[in-house]
C-alpha cells in the first residue's frame, strides 16, 4: 500500500480578490495582479520532482470557471457574454467568486479513509461542503463528479455526497484531518480536528470563523465506517484561528506515525498529544513539538511552515520522512535554522525540500494545501483507468497545455473580459481530451 498525493492543477482563472476571510495571505494580496500560468507551472514542477524521486503522485483536475450556472441561478440572464457583463455591472464581487480557482487546494476537496480503516474494506471519500465561504461552497458538486469519474470502481471505492451545506455540518475536508499509522497498510488512528461544536459550548475564536464543526467530523467518521476506538476528535486552539490558522494544516501536519505540530495547535496542548499516543497503544508514536519560544504562531503563519507536505519513505524501524516546504521557510532565517537543526538531530524528519510556490502562497495555500492524500493498494491503484497516476501522468503535455492556454497576468478588472470565458472553454475542452474524461465539464 502506498500513499498517493493527488495535487490540484491550478486553473486558468487564478486571481487575487481577497475572497477568504481569516486567510491572512488572501486578504493581504487582494487586488494584486496574478500570474495563472506561473502558478500552474510551479505546482506541476513540484509534482514532477516528487514523482521523479519515486513518491506516488496523482493529479486532480481544476473545476470549470466561471461558474455560469450559478450566475444564472442568481438571476442574471442572456447569452453568456452578455450575462457576464450584466453580472459585472451589478455585482463584480460575485463574478470574482464565480471565477475563483480555489479548487486548486485539494486538501479541502474531501476527507479520505483508506481501506484498512473502513468497515467495508473500501476507500471512502466525502467531498467537503466548504459552506463557510461562498466561493468555495460551490465546489462540492463537481468534486463529487470528478471523484466518481476517477474512483469509479465500486468494488474498491465509495464516493459519498457532501454533508448538508449548513452551519451545523461545516466541513473543510482533509485540511482538518490526519491519519496516523505505523505503516500504510496497518489500521490507523483517524485524527479529526474541529474548530467548534454546533451544540457544545466552549472556547471559540473572536475574530475569524472556526470552519470545521465537531458534528461534521463525527458524521464523516460514521459514514466511512471508522471504528469508534480509532477515531479521535481534537479541538483546534481558537487563539491560533484568530492568528490566521484557518485550517489545522496551517499549524500541524502528520504522516504515518509522526506528527509535526506547533505547541499552540490544540486545545489541551500536551493532553491532546497523549490522547493520540494512547490510541496507538503499544506502537511507536513520534510527535515533534515546535515550541513557541523558537517559532511563534505568527511566524508559522507567515512562512506556512506546517503547511508543508510530510512524506514517509519506505524504511524498516525508525521512520524517515521528507518535509516538502514552501520557499518562504528557506528565506526566513529563524525557520530555516530550526529546520536545519531538526534534520541534523535524531528526529524522524531527515530532509527538507523547498519549492517556489509563491503564486499559491500569495493566496494562502502552500504545499500541503495543494494535495489530497489517498492511500491505495496496488489493486486499487490499478482500478483507476483515467491517466491521473504516476507514470501515466504526462507532465510535459500538461506544461504545454498550460503555456498554450494560460495568461501570464490576470487582474480583478480582467474578469470582465468576455474573451477570458472563451479562453477557458478552449482550455478545458483540451484538458478533457488530455485526461480521457469526455463530457466532464459543462462546455
Amino acid at each position: 500500500m502506498r500513499e498517493f498525493n493527488f495535487d490540484g492543477i491550478v486553473g486558468p482563472t487564478h486571481h487575487y480578490a481577497g475572497l477568504s476571510h481569516g486567510n491572512m495571505a488572501s486578504q493581504a494580496n487582494a487586488m494584486s495582479p496574478a500570474n495563472p500560468q506561473l502558478a500552474a507551472l510551479q505546482g506541476i514542477e513540484k509534482m514532477r520532482v516528487l514523482a521523479g524521486r519515486g513518491f506516488a503522485q496523482g493529479v486532480l483536475l481544476p473545476h470549470f470557471r466561471p461558474n455560469l450556472t450559478l450566475l444564472r441561478e442568481l438571476g442574471f440572464n442572456g447569452p453568456d457574454a452578455v450575462m457576464l457583463g450584466k453580472a459585472w455591472q451589478a455585482a463584480p464581487e460575485i463574478v470574482a467568486k464565480c471565477y475563483s480557482a480555489s479548487s486548486m487546494w485539494t486538501a479541502n476537496a474531501a476527507t479520505v479513509t483508506p481501506s484498512p480503516d473502513s468497515a467495508d474494506g473500501r476507500v471512502h471519500f466525502t467531498p467537503a461542503n466548504l459552506q463557510a465561504m461562498f466561493h468555495r461552497s460551490m465546489e462540492h458538486p463537481f468534486t463529487e463528479r470528478l471523484l466518481r469519474h476517477i474512483f469509479a470502481d465500486e468494488q474498491h471505492f465509495a464516493v459519498h455526497a457532501a454533508l448538508p451545506s449548513v452551519d451545523y455540518f461545516g466541513d473543510e475536508g482533509a485540511a482538518n484531518h490526519t491519519r496516523l499509522a505505523v505503516e500504510e497498510e496497518a489500521e490507523g488512528v483517524q485524527v479529526f480536528v474541529y474548530g467548534r461544536s454546533a451544540l457544545q459550548s466552549g472556547p471559540a475564536p473572536q475574530n475569524y470563523p472556526a470552519r470545521q464543526t465537531l458534528e461534521a467530523s463525527q458524521a464523516i467518521a460514521r459514514r466511512h465506517g471508522v471504528a469508534a476506538d480509532r477515531s479521535l476528535f481534537v479541538q483546534q486552539n481558537p487563539g491560533v484561528i484568530d492568528a490566521g490558522v484557518f485550517h489545522n494544516d496551517v499549524i500541524a501536519v502528520g504522516s504515518n506515525n509522526v506528527l509535526f505540530y506547533h505547541q499552540d495547535a490544540f486545545v489541551g496542548g500536551d493532553a491532546a498529544i497523549e490522547e493520540m499516543r494512547a490510541a496507538f497503544g503499544d506502537q511507536d508514536f513520534y510527535p515533534i513539538k515546535v515550541p513557541r519560544e523558537i517559532i511563534d504562531v505568527q511566524r508559522a503563519v507567515n512562512t506556512y511552515l506546517f503547511n508543508s507536505q510530510l512524506i514517509a519513505r519506505e524504511t524498516v524501524g525508525r521512520p524517515s520522512l521528507l518535509l516538502v516546504a514552501p520557499g518562504e521557510c528557506e528565506r526566513d532565517t529563524v525557520v530555516a535554522d530550526y529546520l536545519n537543526m531538526l534534520v541534523e538531530s535524531e528526529a524522524p524528519i531527515d530532509e527538507v525540500l523547498y519549492f517556489d510556490l509563491r503564486e499559491s502562497m500569495r493566496n494562502g495555500g502552500g504545499p500541503a494545501c495543494l494535495r489530497l492524500r489517498v492511500s491505495l493498494t496496488d489493486e486499487q491503484a490499478g482500478a483507476i483507468t483515467a491517466p491521473v497516476l504516476g507514470d501515466r501522468l504526462g507532465f510535459e503535455a500538461l506544461e504545454n497545455w498550460v503555456k498554450t492556454h494560460y495568461r501570464d497576468r490576470l487582474t480583478f478588472d480582467d474578469l470582465r473580459d468576455p474573451q477570458l470565458l472563451e479562453e477557458c472553454r478552449r482550455a478545458y475542452s483540451e484538458l478533457e481530451q488530455l485526461f480521457e474524461l469526455p463530457r466532464l465539464y459543462p462546455l
